[in-house]
């Protein structure tokens, strides 16, 4: 069975803007758990994952001022490999 969100339920779980302060702090302090180490350019980089997953363009299209596409595409294969 497939449920359809209304637009507020979809605007809640994938908002179009980047991470505040406050959920970046609670999403560095995850990634450090999980030994993902503070790299350099880590949270644009973050960042620019989201972007990508929440306007489904294809890696190819990865805009380059989050990261390189090639930097962006090994980090997402990673940590979903990682789980």
């Amino acid at each position: 069975m497939v449920v359809a969100l209304t637009q507020h339920q979809y605007e809640l779980a994938m908002p179009r803007l980047p991470p505040s302060e406050e959920h970046w702090s609670k999403l560095r302090e995850i990634q450090l758990h999980k030994a993902i180490y503070n790299k350099r350019n880590l949270r644009t980089t973050v960042e620019g994952m989201l972007y990508r997953m929440r306007g489904g363009c294809p890696w190819r299209d990865f805009p380059e001022a989050f990261a390189s596409l090639s930097k962006g595409y090994k980090r997402f294969n990673a940590w979903t490999a990682s789980g």
